[in-house]
């Protein structure tokens, strides 16, 4: 496919996707929203996909939402922001719902709906020198790309008003702290560490990681009894898989298991 925003390649059964416009530090802009769609539509058909890792070049991860597009017209900026947001929130919905887990690292600054994009993927790696700035209230907007959903679920609903209200920068030890990342990791190491997440997980149950995932979701959001049934048709689903049965035979004889996402 023909990328401008990204590169993306599969290896080892890891969709490696890189936000790739640097010079202009990897802004949200209309062509990022349709090719983030596109590449989201390609991991959950792939059967080659079995982890996605995301990460960028350039000295920022991303600036956020592009202010220049932004303000070209006044009288036109509903309507151009509904169509922006239409492919990018469809891309963040399908990674959101696959069944491969998304792996990001984050290396420099991350704004605005670049933040909301990072609170949605299942595990985030920062080096020492990332940044995650709220930029929303500074300009008098919301957060987009899925932030008021996901910001909450990582952090708790009165830390994620703080930071979408006050404006806030976290550094990469307090963003730590609050849940919207798994870890801290040396900057020297953050891309070996982010890949070798990656390919752990990409050789997991990868059917069982989506129902996973989904329940989840689902969690903060459902009654215990409609919890509880969802649990149950998920593990229904799940045990009729090659992996489930190959697995506890696996490990009832004394060996590794080994899934094959089937």
């Amino acid at each position: 496919m023909e990328l401008t925003a990204f590169a993306f390649e599969v290896l080892d059964g890891v969709a490696h996707i890189t936000m790739n416009q640097p010079e202009r530090g990897n802004p949200l802009d209309e062509r990022f929203g349709v090719e983030f769609d596109t590449l989201a539509t390609e991991c959950s058909v792939s059967e080659d996909v079995r982890a996605v890792l995301i990460d960028a070049k350039g000295r920022f991860f991303s600036v956020g939402g592009d202010l220049n597009a932004l303000t070209r017209s006044r009288e036109e900026l509903a309507r151009f922001v509904s169509s922006v947001t239409s492919n990018l929130h469809m891309g963040i919905s399908r990674f959101a719902r696959l069944d491969a887990p998304v792996v990001v690292a984050v290396h420099g600054l991350a704004a605005g709906g670049a933040v909301a994009l990072i609170a949605g993927a299942d595990f985030v790696l920062a080096s020492p020198n990332a940044k995650f700035y709220a930029a929303f209230a500074g300009i008098g907007i919301i957060s987009d790309s899925g932030g008021s959903y996901f910001l909450p679920r990582r952090m708790g609903s009165r830390r994620a008003a703080q930071f979408f209200m006050l404006n806030e920068t976290l550094g990469a030890d307090e963003a730590a702290s609050t849940g919207l990342i798994n870890r801290v990791v040396e900057a020297d190491a953050l891309e070996a560490e982010a890949w070798a997440l990656a390919r752990r997980l990409a050789q997991g149950p990868t059917r069982a990681f989506g129902e996973a995932k989904n329940l989840l979701l689902s969690s903060l959001s459902e009654s215990l009894e409609g919890q509880l049934e969802k649990e149950a048709r998920a593990m229904a689903r799940v045990t009729r898989s090659d992996d489930a049965w190959n697995g506890m035979c696996a490990v009832l004889a004394k060996r590794k298991p080994s899934f094959q996402a089937r």
